[in-house]
Parts: C-alpha cells; sequence; structure tokens
C-alpha cells in the first residue's frame, strides 16, 4: 500500500529551523549577557582594587612628605649647628692672635723704632711708627720677611720725614721718619706648624688673650 504525505512537510521543516535560529540567537544573546556582566564585575573589582591602591600610595605620599619636611628642616638645624661649631672654632683659633702679634711685633722691632699703633681689620694689620731713619724702617721689614711664625709679607706703605723738638719746648729740632706698614698674619694652623712657633705659644700660653680687632700699643722701642 503506497502511503502519500500531503500534508506542507518543508513549511514545517522551514519552521523548525527557524524555531531553533532564534532559540541558538537567545541562548548566544544570554550568553553574551552573562559574559559581559562577568566582565563588567572583574573590571568593577580591579578598579576597586587600582582605587584602593592609589588611596593606600596617596596616604604613604603624604607620610613621605611630611617625614621629608622634617629631614629637611633637620638639615637646617644641622648645618646652624655646623656654622655655630665653626664660628666657635674660629674664635678658639684666633683668640691668641692678638697676644702672638704683640710678642712678634716686639721680638722683631729693631733700636730706633717706635710703634705708635697697631689696627687690625680680618688677617691684615696696618702698623705705624716712628724711626730714627731709613734704613731703621729696612731694617724692620728685613727682619719680618726673613722668619716670623706669625707674621707674613709685610710692605711698606707710606713713610714721610717729619720733625720735632728734642725735649719739649727746646727749640732744637730732630728729623725723624714716621712711617705704615701692611702685614698679613698667618692662620693659626700654619703658624703652628711654622719653625719656632712652639717658643711663641709657650710665651703666650700664659697670657690673657681676647679676640679684639683693634689696638695702639707703643712699643718700648724709643728713637734716641
Amino acid at each position: 500500500m503506497i502511503l502519500i504525505n500531503l500534508l506542507p512537510h518543508r513549511e514545517e521543516r522551514r519552521r523548525q529551523r527557524k524555531r531553533l535560529f532564534f532559540v541558538g540567537l537567545g541562548v548566544a544573546a544570554a550568553g553574551g549577557v552573562v559574559v559581559a556582566l562577568m566582565w563588567f564585575g572583574a573590571v568593577q573589582q580591579l578598579t576597586q582594587i587600582q582605587q584602593a591602591r592609589n588611596t593606600f600610595l596617596r596616604t604613604e605620599i603624604g607620610r613621605l612628605e611630611g617625614q621629608i619636611k622634617d629631614i629637611a628642616s633637620l638639615r637646617t638645624e644641622i648645618e646652624g649647628l655646623k656654622a655655630r661649631q665653626r664660628a666657635v672654632e674660629d674664635l678658639q683659633l684666633n683668640r691668641n692672635v692678638p697676644v702672638h702679634l704683640l710678642d712678634e711685633l716686639v721680638r722683631m722691632t729693631p733700636e730706633g723704632v717706635y710703634l705708635t699703633s697697631i689696627k687690625q681689620t680680618d688677617g691684615v694689620v696696618l702698623v705705624s711708627g716712628v724711626a730714627q731713619t731709613n734704613e731703621r724702617v729696612s731694617e724692620f721689614l728685613r727682619i719680618a720677611q726673613t722668619d716670623s711664625p706669625w707674621l707674613d709679607r709685610m710692605e711698606l706703605v707710606e713713610i714721610k720725614a717729619i720733625t720735632q723738638p728734642v725735649t719739649p719746648g727746646a727749640r732744637e729740632q730732630r728729623r725723624l721718619y714716621e712711617f705704615s706698614l701692611r702685614v698679613s698674619i698667618k692662620l693659626p694652623g700654619v703658624a703652628a706648624s711654622a719653625p719656632g712657633a712652639a717658643g711663641v705659644a709657650g710665651v703666650a700660653a700664659g697670657a690673657a688673650s681676647g679676640p679684639g680687632r683693634a689696638a695702639s700699643a707703643p712699643v718700648n722701642r724709643q728713637p734716641a
């Protein structure tokens, strides 16, 4: 017996394929939505983690900046303390310089030379005085240039001839020479290592000393 299907089977098959297509499309769309949600959740989690890291870094950076400011203030204080220490050390080194200066001038001043004033400005001393002759001044310069542990580079600034009475009120005049000398003071460390400095330091060790900058100290080497 021959069976003949007269139903529209092609249309039914087409409807099934179309149904399967839409079902697959829905499943794919649902899968895509799930994947997108999972990706969005992962991105949100990573963002929160990074934000937490950023907050931690900002906190640590702020703390480190505070420490850096403290370190900078400590460095400023340390530099100030070092400057004070250097000033104290300089005063400690230079406090005996006037004593050594006067001792050296007394030792080097020849007979016939009278020192009237001694003025120190930093490391330079201006010495003024009166001499009997030009040769006395030359001898003074020669002695100063030989071997002084505390004085260096003595040079003549000015010399001029003057006249004054032999005795107060006398008519007889005598000719003298008024001079000015400029001399540099050696540094205490350099002077301490120079020959003969130990003897000078021993003479001045028991003397009262001070950081005075200007002095007027006549030396008892009066012109005859």
